[in-house]
């Protein structure tokens, strides 16, 4: 069931370019290719792949790929973003990820789709609770 704010033209445009980046996967190792789109409060869609290095830590994820994409370009405030795999079921992003996403909206909604079908609604908050960020950090 669907819980998503955003309209159905939304999500497909979400799901049709995170889909389209997700060709673009370098992932040798695990062989998992992922896409990712975020849907900016000006209505652009940024999308990212994952990159893999033989050196995991060097490998960046499709959602970093896609965050820091926009902010190279610029843009801030974000609705929502959207990941999918080759897989059939739904994969969660991993704690990197989620923290990055927490710093860049805290109440960002979090759509994860599957290959089959398989689609979770969700947000950020909801998948890291008592996250840390920069009120914590300085002290406000």
């Amino acid at each position: 069931m669907s819980t998503s704010t955003l309209s159905t033209s939304e999500i497909d445009s979400l799901l049709e370019a995170a889909r389209a980046v997700l060709e673009n996967s370098h992932s040798p190792y695990s062989g998992l290719r992922v896409g990712a789109a975020l849907l900016a409060q000006d209505g652009t869609v940024h999308a990212g792949c994952n990159v893999e290095s033989a050196s995991y830590g060097l490998t960046i994820c499709a959602e970093r790929n896609a965050v820091f994409r926009a902010i190279a370009d610029g843009v801030r405030g974000f609705r929502a973003v959207l990941i999918t795999t080759d897989r059939d079921e739904a994969l969660m992003p991993c704690g990197a990820c989620r923290q990055v996403l927490h710093e860049l909206e805290g109440d960002l909604e979090v759509i994860v789709v599957g290959s089959g079908g398989d689609r979770i609604d969700t947000t950020i908050a909801a998948l890291l609770p008592y996250a840390i960020g920069e009120a914590e950090i300085k002290g406000s």
